[in-house]
């Protein structure tokens, strides 16, 4: 092991000595863990009121995961998969109502798509299509599943909503959310099976499928991040559709699932719905416009007696001012 000297010089160094290196990381180290901590103090706790505001969506999502694990006991997985995607248009209506915002002709056209094809998988639920449990109650599971699509739509856009008029990052945000989600589900917890849990222990229960439930939930909680991150709404919404696909092969083969033609119709429709719904907007547009400057710049005659107009600027980071401009033509204009 060599130890370098201020020099710049190289030296022998002994068994126990340590490296400038070694030191000046272990210090940096030391005091990124003092920076976290202190900005952690400050964000979360001096900033109370801040934080205060993300105990309302983290109590709605609470809310909303134990609402799902209600509606998938009573429901077949592919009806609940399928049914889920009301959350689509939960969502969109909040959007309109509290952000603003506004839908194009095709997005509404899909919103009332996906709400007709979730109608005929419901509808084809209560005809009693294929047998199912006992204990399954149907109603009770699109009660649960409709108020868990409600309490992800409000949830998700007044979280959208909180991010955006404050200076707070998502990993922040994601923290303060994580805080008040377990102090609330272990107060739910208490209040539900605290002697159970007393008498048994925490982990009573926690079977490798229940652990296999929770790691895949980790993991989809981290592939939705990717996918935001590095994909399209496109790829999104076809993401969704495989996944109601993929439910509903899985329900044939372990729970003996029969797909008639209703259902087969109903989820269809919301596949269909979902993959319009995620067209950007202004795509059409876009291809015009993309067309129209690829033919060639529009040459305008100069009216006598005004000066000509300004040269574009020679400046390779001006992209504003120089938006037909090759790469290369610029390069070569800014050298």
């Amino acid at each position: 092991m060599a130890a370098v000297g201020s020099g710049g010089s190289t030296a022998a160094a002994g068994p126990g000595a340590v490296s400038a290196e070694a030191l000046e990381s272990g210090t940096a180290s030391a005091g990124n863990v003092k920076h976290l901590a202190l900005f952690l103090h400050e964000a979360v706790l001096v900033r109370y009121v801040d934080t205060l505001k993300l105990a309302v969506p983290s109590l709605i999502y609470t809310l909303q995961n134990n609402l799902q694990y209600v509606a998938i006991s009573n429901l077949p997985a592919a009806t609940f998969q399928v049914t889920y995607q009301l959350k689509i248009l939960t969502t969109a209506l909040f959007s309109v109502l509290m952000l603003n915002r506004s839908l194009s002709r095709l997005q509404w056209a899909s919103l009332l798509l996906l709400f007709t094809g979730v109608a005929i998988v419901q509808a084809q639920q209560a005809g009693g299509g294929g047998p199912r449990p006992l204990d399954q109650n149907p109603g009770a599971g699109l009660v649960a599943v409709v108020a868990s699509c409600l309490s992800s739509g409000f949830a998700g856009v007044y979280f959208e909503k909180i991010l955006k008029g404050s200076s707070g990052s998502v990993w922040l945000r994601n923290l303060q959310l994580g805080l008040f989600g377990t102090a609330l589900g272990l107060v739910g917890l208490w209040w539900a099976e605290g002697t159970a849990v007393a008498r048994r222990g925490f982990f009573f229960g926690y079977t490798p499928a229940v652990w296999g439930v929770v790691l895949n939930q980790a993991f989809g909680g981290l592939l939705v991040a990717v996918v935001v991150k590095y994909a399209d709404n496109i790829l999104k919404g076809f993401a969704t559709s495989l996944s109601i696909v993929l439910s509903t092969v899985a329900s044939i083969r372990l729970f003996g699932f029969h797909v008639d033609p209703l259902f087969a119709l109903g989820a269809g429709l919301v596949i269909g719905a979902v993959y319009l719904y995620s067209l950007p907007r202004g795509a059409a547009k876009a291809t015009a416009s993309a067309s129209a400057s690829a033919s060639g710049p529009c040459t305008h005659q100069q009216p006598p007696g005004q000066p000509p107009p300004p040269k574009l600027s020679s400046h390779r980071g001006d992209l504003s001012t120089e938006p037909f401009l090759p790469k290369l033509l610029t390069k070569v204009k800014g050298s």
